[in-house]
């Protein structure tokens, strides 16, 4: 059997150093990592074995072994899942293109806690064997292929490994670990035992050990023939809720998402009906770096019959909650279901809806609870106690919104059905508040008498939207107005119209009608204002064509000169730069120019020998008070220059 030496790929030896030095205190970590790769060679045995049983060969009870040899000082992690051929063993243990090796050095950042979960993330957790091992071994055969057509692959982590044809009877694959000398506390039962506990407990398969006992003789634990399972060898989501602490959901999360900080919700349920599944959804704390990607792999786990059948079942959630992660098991989908049936099966539609409301559900009992009221006597006189549960869930919420806010308001323009339940779920910095915290009903339940409108104003950033020149009048009458600066804003406000019967208005949008909120003589200047200016509002549209649509006298400025607003329907200015911006071709439309028939520079127009300039330059001005930038900025500086001469 001939022997050959294969190079890794580029970047590979600079990976396998960041592994064995900047995640070392991290050590323990490799275990979980290997018996997590074998636990899923096992599922794709499984799941090959649907099309064609004889892959299973004379041992269809799957399991996963771990040993170790004292004198040898190596720790073997043995499957008889799917196994490897010499070709695969070569792509899958030379490569990592396809684990994403640039982005998981990027995301490298010095803190080993932080890092180590990585690992995991980016699909390279074979290579954490090298934490604790100088050399690796594995030796592997296919399920089908021929006992002599098994394989060894070897290296020692620098910058090359060797292949060599072998005969081995047992289908799948043995790791074999060369323990370090600084790395032989792996090497007791106890320690192994505990971290498989730790990490892989709710693997559904049995991960197996060597009994020990203790011989008096030698004064230390012998190893016996027989061996037993460590691990509770059943998936944690068909066990009873009663039966997993807290701390047993989030480990299961943490192993689930390769996340290092606990989830801040999860739900566990069991459904029954015309569709019967089990689901285990979780809430994140923190969003991945890609949560923008909707082109990204997103989803959660399905198993079918607690078959795994796939990772990022996307077809179980909406896009808007491609965060959520978790496990279903579904009891009615085929063994056989793919990507594609997954789209067009009635019995998916059941689960994505009723995951769908599950999240939802357990977002609004986080919003519920998020301010807890301190215990207060009632009227009645009893003491109306917070619970510590209530307690503990304070500001869960506004940690997820600051999270997950963004990408939840997707759900407006995407999820007709549960559209009320996400605008109550909605939240913004107002001009009574800075932070993020107004809801849509906190806004409501403030409005003026006579106000007929929920009010806001879309902007790049939350400086830009406070001092909107459009928020002026609103600020004199002290009427609240929600600032909106996320990018998918005004898109999702598109889609919601009115909000508990109120209708929502966009203060750059159309004419401002405040109602009975403008006394009389406010109503009847703004109506003399219009007439008197008649003249010259004709003069400037005549000078403006060109930019503005029309131009017209506000009621809505009080210290500015103008502002640019557009008919409702239109694509705001904010907007059609966003889309500028990112190469997209935005809907032609000009703006409207609304002046303040009371402010100095306006007055000055009647009869300036520079109509024409300070025209254009009272257009630029409005321009650049939203956010935007002249057309011509050259031309605009020149004309300001020109009159301050």
């Amino acid at each position: 059997m001939s022997k050959h030496t294969h190079s890794f790929q580029a970047e590979v030896a600079q990976l396998l150093h960041l592994v064995t030095h900047s995640l070392y205190s991290n050590k323990e970590i490799f275990l979980r990592e290997l018996v997590s790769n074998a636990s899923d060679a096992c599922d794709k045995l499984r799941f090959e074995a649907l099309n064609n049983s004889s892959l299973f060969e004379d041992a269809p009870n799957l399991e996963v072994r771990v040993a170790f040899d004292k004198d040898a000082k190596t720790l073997t992690i043995t499957d008889n899942g799917i196994g490897m051929s010499e070709g695969e063993a070569i792509d899958h243990l030379g490569t990592i293109a396809k684990s994403g090796t640039k982005d998981f050095m990027s995301r490298l950042s010095g803190d080993q806690k932080k890092d180590a979960q990585l690992i995991g993330q980016f699909g390279v957790g074979f290579y954490s064997g090298f934490i604790v091992a100088d050399k690796i071994t594995v030796e592997s055969r296919r399920a089908g292929l021929k006992p002599e057509e098994g394989v060894r692959w070897v290296s020692g982590g620098t910058g090359d490994f060797e292949t060599e044809t072998i005969t081995r009877a047992a289908r799948g694959t043995s790791v074999i670990l060369h323990l370090r000398e600084d790395a032989t506390e792996y090497l007791s039962h106890w320690k192994l035992k505990q971290i498989i506990g730790k990490y892989s407990d709710h693997i559904s398969l049995p991960i197996l050990m060597q009994k020990e006992e203790w011989d008096k003789d030698k004064g230390e634990y012998i190893q016996k023939d027989e061996w037993e399972a460590v691990n509770s060898a059943s998936a944690l989501w068909t066990r009873s809720k009663k039966d997993i602490s807290d701390e047993q959901y989030a480990e299961f999360y943490k192993n689930l998402s390769y996340d290092q900080d606990a989830p801040l919700a999860w739900s566990h349920n069991r459904v029954e009906g015309s569709s019967e599944y089990t689901q285990l959804l979780y809430i994140p704390a923190k969003a991945p770096h890609d949560l923008w990607n909707r082109d990204r792999k997103a989803g959660i786990k399905l198993y079918v019959k607690r078959v795994f059948i796939m990772d990022e079942a996307e077809a179980l959630m909406p896009a808007y909650l491609r965060w959520v992660k978790g496990v279903v098991d579904s009891a009615d989908l085929p063994l056989n279901v793919s990507r594609e049936l997954l789209q067009e099966s009635r019995d998916v539609r059941a689960i994505r809806d009723g995951n769908t409301r599950r999240v939802l559900a357990m977002l609004e009992d986080l919003a519920k609870k998020d301010k807890p009221a301190e215990a207060a006597e009632g009227a009645d006189g009893v003491t109306d106690v917070v619970s510590e549960e209530d307690k503990a869930q304070a500001g869960k919420y506004s940690q997820f919104y600051a999270e997950f806010g963004s990408v939840l308001k997707e759900g407006l323009g995407e999820d007709f059905a549960n559209r009320d339940k996400i605008a109550k779920l909605l939240r913004f910095a107002s001009t009574s508040s800075d932070a993020v915290a107004v809801s849509l009903a906190d806004y409501k339940a403030r409005m003026k008498e006579g106000q007929a409108a929920i009010y806001y104003i879309t902007a790049d950033n939350l400086a830009a939207a406070k001092h909107s020149p459009q928020l002026e009048v609103f600020r004199k009458k002290g009427i609240e107005v929600l600032l909106m600066t996320d990018r998918v804003d005004e898109w999702a406000l598109s889609h919601l119209h009115e909000f508990d019967g109120t209708p929502l208005q966009s203060v750059a949008k159309g004419a401002v009608d405040l109602g009975s909120l403008l006394d009389e003589e406010e109503k009847k200047a703004a109506e003399a204002a219009a007439e008197t200016f008649k003249p010259l509002l004709d003069k400037l549209k005549e000078s403006l064509k060109d930019k503005a649509k029309d131009v017209r006298v506000t009621t809505r400025l009080v210290d500015s000169p103008a502002c640019l607003v557009v008919e409702d329907g239109d694509v705001s200015n904010q907007l059609a730069r966003m889309l500028k911006a990112a190469g997209q071709q935005a809907p032609l439309s000009k703006p409207i120019l609304e002046v303040n028939a009371e402010h100095a520079l306006v007055k000055k127009l009647d009869g300036s020998a520079h109509f024409d300039d300070l025209a254009h330059i009272l257009f630029d001005q409005a321009l650049l008070a939203e956010g935007g930038l002249p057309e011509d900025p050259a031309a605009y500086v020149k004309r300001v220059n020109a009159l301050l001469v």
